[in-house]
C-alpha cells in the first residue's frame, strides 16, 4: 500500500509586517480596516506597508495621518504615528523630519486635505524642498464629510455642494496638484498613477517604493498622487467605481511622471548635531544659572502672581510696555507670558496684550480678570474696567477717572501720564511713564532687570534715555500719590 504524497505549503501572500496583526479600533472588527469596500485607501495602505517592509525601515518609519476617511491609519500601520490637524501633515512632517533627520518620514493625504485647507502647507514643503514623501490620494470629492466638492472635482462631476455638477464659471476649474508642484524648482519626484486596474496598480506600487527609495537615499521632496475609487460617495459599485477612475478621472488628470531628478539630485546635506546641554547658556549668552550676568536670582524677586492687561491705541506702546514687563521678569527668573492682540491699523487702531509674571507655572497666557489694567484711552477702560478682580490696581491716562469707568473696590490712580512724557521731552514715552509707576505699585521686579530688559528692546540712545527718565518719573508719581489714591466706586 502506497503512502500518499506530502503536500507542502508555500505562502505567496501575507499581512505585510509593518501592519499590526490586529486593528483595535473596534473590539468586534479587529481583523478589518474601516474602509468602505472598493475603497482605494486599503490598497494604498498594502502597497505602502510592502514597500516599508521590503526597504527594511519599519523602525525608523514615521507615518503622518491626516484629517479625512484615512484618519485612523495609526490603527494600522506599525509604524511611529503622528496625527496632524487638517492639511497641516507637511508641516508636521516637516518638523519630524528636521528634528529626527535620520527617519523616514511619510506624510498621507486626500485630496481634501492636501489640495484645500492644506494647500499652502504641500506648496512650501515642496518649495523647501523637504526631504519627505508624500501619499497625495485624489478621489476627487470630499468623502468623510458627506460628498462635498473638492479642489480636484471634476468638471460636470456632481457633489452636495454643487448638485448640478462643478461650474468652470462659478467653482472654477479642477486643481492640477502635481502640474502645480511640478513648476517648481526643488522637488525630486513627482508622478500621477491610479486604482483603475491592475496594471495601474502595480506601477501605482512601483511608484511609492520609487519615492521612498528617494528619502532613503537622502534626496529631496518626492510625491505620488495616486487616483483612488470612492464607491460610496460616487454612489457606485467598487467595479463601477474602479472603472470610472480608469475611464473618466484619467482625461482631467492624466497619468505620468511629471518630476524626475533621482539621477542629478544631491542629496540633502544633513543638519547640525543639536547643541549639548551645557553649550546651551553659552549660545544664549547667559551664565550658568540661565540668567544674564549681574542680574538677581528668582530668590531674590518676592512671590509673585501678577495678571496684568495692557491697553490702548496703537502708536501708544503698549505693546513695547508688556514686553518690557516680560522681558524683565524673564531676567528675573519668573515664569512669564506676553499675549499681544492689535488691529490692523499702525496707528489709532486698538491694541492690547495681556502679561502674567509668576513664581510658579502659568496655565494660560490669557488674562481675563487682570490684578492690575494700564488703559492708555477711554475706550480701553470702558471695555476693560468691569472685568478687574477686587482690590487690583487700575492706571489711567487721563486727568479724572470717567463715570462707569470701572468696577468697583479696585485702586484707581488716574493722571494725565501722556502730558507728563510730553514734559519729558516726547508724549510718546507716556507707556514708560505709565510702567514706572506700575513698578513702584508691583514691587515684583528688581531695577536691574527692568533696565537690562528695557536696553534689549530699545536700541536708540536717545530714546533709551527719555524711556529711562520717564520710568523714574512714574515711579517719582506713585510715591507722591499713595495717600491720595482712591477706591473707585
Amino acid at each position: 500500500m502506497s503512502s500518499e504524497p506530502e503536500i507542502t505549503w508555500e505562502v505567496a501572500r501575507s499581512k505585510p509586517a509593518s501592519f499590526y496583526s490586529t486593528y483595535e479600533r473596534k473590539d468586534e472588527l479587529q481583523h478589518a480596516t474601516h474602509y468602505c469596500p472598493g475603497c482605494g485607501h486599503g490598497i494604498i495602505h498594502k502597497m505602502l506597508a510592502q514597500a516599508i517592509d521590503d526597504l527594511g525601515m519599519q523602525d525608523r518609519t514615521v507615518l503622518i495621518s491626516p484629517v479625512g476617511c484615512s484618519v485612523f491609519a495609526y490603527y494600522y500601520f506599525d509604524v511611529g504615528n503622528v496625527q496632524a490637524a487638517h492639511g497641516r501633515a507637511p508641516a508636521v512632517a516637516t518638523a519630524i523630519k528636521r528634528s529626527r533627520p535620520g527617519s523616514i518620514v511619510i506624510s498621507y493625504q486626500g485630496d481634501g486635505d492636501l489640495s484645500a485647507i492644506g494647500s499652502a502647507e504641500i506648496l512650501h514643503a515642496a518649495n523647501r524642498g523637504e526631504p519627505l514623501t508624500v501619499i497625495f490620494v485624489n478621489n476627487a470629492i470630499y468623502s468623510m464629510t458627506g460628498g462635498q466638492m473638492a479642489p480636484t472635482t471634476l468638471l460636470g462631476q456632481t457633489s452636495t455642494t454643487s448638485p448640478h455638477g462643478r461650474s468652470a464659471a462659478h467653482e472654477g476649474y479642477p486643481l492640477h496638484v502635481s502640474e502645480l508642484l511640478a513648476t517648481l524648482e526643488a522637488p525630486v519626484y513627482i508622478e500621477r498613477v491610479g486604482l483603475g486596474d491592475n496594471r495601474q496598480i502595480a506601477q501605482a506600487a512601483r511608484a511609492v517604493r520609487r519615492a521612498l527609495e528617494n528619502q532613503v537615499r537622502g534626496l529631496g521632496f518626492s510625491l505620488v498622487e495616486i487616483l483612488s475609487p470612492c464607491p460610496t460617495i460616487w454612489k457606485m459599485s467598487p467595479v463601477e467605481a474602479q472603472h470610472w477612475v480608469h475611464d473618466v478621472m484619467e482625461k482631467t488628470f492624466p497619468l505620468g511622471v511629471l518630476r524626475d531628478r533621482t539621477q542629478t539630485a544631491q542629496a540633502v546635506p544633513a543638519p547640525d548635531p543639536p547643541p549639548t546641554l551645557s553649550a546651551v547658556p553659552r549660545i544664549l549668552g547667559v551664565a550658568d544659572t540661565g540668567l544674564p550676568e549681574g542680574l538677581p536670582r528668582v530668590a531674590d524677586v518676592p512671590d509673585v502672581n501678577l495678571q496684568m492687561r495692557v491697553a490702548g491705541f496703537g502708536g501708544q506702546g503698549v505693546l513695547l510696555l508688556g514686553e518690557v514687563l516680560a522681558e524683565a521678569g524673564l531676567d528675573a527668573g519668573l515664569e512669564v507670558s506676553w499675549l499681544p492682540s492689535y488691529g490692523p491699523e499702525m496707528r489709532s487702531g486698538t491694541s492690547n496684550c495681556h502679561v502674567r509674571l509668576a513664581r510658579e507655572p502659568i496655565d494660560s497666557p490669557l488674562v481675563t480678570h487682570p490684578d492690575v489694567l494700564i488703559a492708555m484711552n477711554e475706550p480701553s477702560l470702558r471695555k476693560f474696567g468691569s472685568t478687574m478682580r477686587r482690590g487690583g490696581w487700575m492706571l489711567y491716562n487721563g486727568e479724572t477717572l470717567p463715570e462707569e469707568g470701572s468696577s468697583k473696590d479696585v485702586h484707581v490712580l488716574a493722571r494725565p501720564f501722556t502730558q507728563i512724557a510730553n514734559d519729558l521731552g516726547d508724549a510718546r514715552a507716556g507707556n514708560m511713564v505709565m510702567l514706572g509707576a506700575l513698578l513702584e505699585i508691583a514691587g515684583s521686579l528688581p531695577q536691574t532687570s527692568v533696565e537690562s530688559a528695557l536696553g534689549r528692546l530699545v536700541r536708540n540712545p536717545r530714546w533709551l534715555a527719555l524711556d529711562e527718565s520717564a520710568l523714574a518719573a512714574g515711579r517719582r508719581l506713585m510715591r507722591e500719590s499713595r495717600a491720595e489714591v482712591s477706591h473707585a466706586g
